[in-house]
């Protein structure tokens, strides 16, 4: 077996876009207020979210449960709600735009690793989710993806690539199934 040189195990490049001060203080409040089922009020966590760099329009939900990374690094439009137990690890932008439904213990995952290299250095990717979209429960959306306007992902599936608008999106890897029709 080959030895692994630890040292190249380096992903210094890296920024998580706050100091160590700023990062262990929103390590707290989202333990004590985002990820406590104690806390149900979304009014509070906006306030939260704004003060640390989110950028959160009118009309949001955000039910208890919830794991938010960065806060600096989240941007959710007018009318969305994201539901229980949902994990947005953003190490890098995540946008969601307008009348978006992020249903319950979905995953929003930034970073992955490259693992065709030694050092597994980390990659990170942009989520985009236009307006009218709707993540299915346990879905998982991969960095570098844009869910376009108005499509749905259904529970459980495993999105890495981007939709196309008004589409039904279902299985690991989610493949297109059909046409989304709004009356």
């Amino acid at each position: 077996m080959k030895k692994v040189d630890l040292a190249k195990f380096d992903n210094s490049d890296f920024y998580p876009g706050a100091s160590v001060i700023k990062r262990l203080v929103w390590y707290f409040i989202n333990i004590l207020f985002f990820i406590n089922p104690l806390n149900p009020s979304s009014k509070l966590k906006i306030v939260l979210l704004k003060s640390f760099g989110a950028i959160v329009a009118g009309g949001v939900v955000i039910k208890p449960n919830v794991n938010i990374k960065y806060p600096w690094f989240l941007e959710i439009g007018e009318n969305s709600w994201i539901g229980e137990k949902v994990w947005i690890d953003n190490l890098c932008d995540v946008r969601l735009g307008a009348n978006v439904c992020i249903s319950q213990g979905a995953l929003l995952l930034t970073g992955n690793h490259n693992y065709k290299k030694e050092s597994f250095d980390l990659i990170t990717g942009k989520i985009e989710i236009e307006d009218g979209v709707w993540v299915g429960a346990k879905s998982v959306i991969t960095g570098g993806v844009k869910l376009k306007s108005h499509s749905i992902i259904t529970a459980a599936s495993v999105v890495s690539y981007d939709t196309e608008p008004y589409f039904i999106y279902k299985g690991n890897p989610a493949e297109k199934i059909r046409k989304r029709e709004i009356d």
